[in-house]
């Protein structure tokens, strides 16, 4: 499993790269501190194995997976690279370090 830090993932963002995030946390979360970016959404990893289908028009474009640290969306990226997606990284460090290094207006939690 690929990683990406989030000064990756925000030059990508702002030179236009097709990219997909997939935010593997619950919507709570996702209210408290999130990405602005229009490309991504939301499947809490619990609920992944249920709905992975839903991601299929991306199984071969880069897909960014998200949680608050890591743990969850290393996790997420291992299960789609089983489902035979070709292009999976994980955000190193999560929101929280999207948070502390990219945007602070967000809250670290």
């Amino acid at each position: 499993m690929e990683e990406i830090t989030v000064q990756q993932l925000k030059d990508k963002i702002e030179s236009g790269q097709d990219l997909f995030i997939l935010d593997v946390r619950e919507p709570f979360e996702q209210h408290q501190s999130d990405i602005d970016y229009d490309h991504k959404t939301l499947i809490p990893v619990g609920s992944l194995q249920d709905r992975f289908e839903e991601l299929d028009d991306y199984k071969n474009k880069q897909v960014v997976c998200m949680c608050r640290s890591g743990s969850r969306s290393a996790k997420a990226c291992r299960f789609l690279e089983g489902q035979g997606f070709s292009n999976v990284k994980n955000l190193k460090g999560g929101i929280n370090q999207w948070a502390r290094e990219i945007d602070n207006s967000l809250p670290i939690y």
